[in-house]
């Protein structure tokens, strides 16, 4: 049954483009939207998948120019953009009352998308994840790396950096975590060069933190202390402008909370989305 969940999906077309997404399609549960890193795809919540079935409808759309959707011909794709994607499809599937999960790029993308209709949504969970713009020094650094990946695509120490980037040091010198991360390098290091205007979108992104003060729903955030490209000050700025949030710190994890220690993730994002009167000062 889970394995069905997880499989069933289709291509939508809205605002221009084609996504793909993932539905497990109860249509009597309530709905969790998951959005998911630059590099990895909706593939990403396959725990989360599991951990569901019985509770939630779980809807995992592929940013464009990502995953199984369309790729697109442009110099970059903004996190603005994406946010117009995600609000179309919302509209496209008719979804209400809405529970976000978002790893990395996905909190820059649920940001923009909540603060501009938050009527729609009830809840939101931000994973190795911030609201502002890259620092000059890291950006500088990243910048080339999207020069880099574009040109080269993810092999030698791009690839590297990219395994850096996504996972902490703990978890990669971890012997029991060698089967996962081992499964994502083979998911990174297929990459296509296409994934350039994505991964610009990204390490270019325009800040969100004013947006913060207006998002009134329950948040959750949660960081890993060895996230490198986004580190725990972020989720700090994070925690102290929304006005109705709760951080989860996790010790020896990285920028990939949902993969590196599901045993920790997993059971406190279903628990924080099934509170029936919701509340993240609590």
């Amino acid at each position: 049954m889970s394995q069905d969940r997880k499989s069933r999906g289709k291509n939508l077309r809205v605002n221009d483009t084609t996504l793909w997404v993932a539905d497990t399609g109860e249509t009597d549960l309530p709905v969790i939207l998951c959005l998911h890193s630059c590099f990895l795809d909706g593939t990403m919540f396959d725990g989360l998948v599991d951990a569901t079935e019985g509770k939630f409808r779980v809807v995992r759309p592929d940013f464009r120019g990502q995953g199984k959707s369309a790729i697109h011909d442009v110099d970059i794709i903004t996190m603005d953009l994406c946010a117009d994607d995600m609000d179309a499809l919302i509209q496209e599937m008719d979804l209400r009352s809405i529970n976000v999960m978002a790893q990395s790029m996905g909190g820059d993308v649920a940001f923009r998308l909540i603060a501009h209709r938050q009527e729609r949504f009830r809840s939101l969970i931000v994973a190795g994840s911030s609201a502002c713009g890259e620092p000059p020094d890291q950006g500088a650094r990243f910048a080339q790396w999207v020069v880099d990946a574009g040109e080269k695509g993810f092999t030698g120490e791009i690839l590297e950096l990219t395994m850096e980037v996504m996972f902490g040091n703990t978890t990669r010198h971890n012997p029991e975590k060698q089967k996962m991360l081992a499964y994502w390098r083979e998911r990174i290091a297929a990459l296509p060069k296409t994934l350039r205007p994505a991964m610009k979108g990204v390490m270019h992104r325009e800040s969100s933190v004013a947006l913060l003060p207006s998002i009134k729903i329950p948040v959750l955030i949660i960081n890993g202390e060895e996230d490198m490209p986004r580190p725990p000050a972020w989720s700090d700025e994070m925690k102290r402008e929304l006005p109705n949030s709760r951080l989860i710190r996790l010790t020896k994890i990285g920028h990939s909370p949902t993969l590196e220690a599901p045993d920790q993730v997993l059971p406190a994002v279903v628990e924080f989305f099934r509170e029936p009167n919701i509340s993240a000062t609590a």
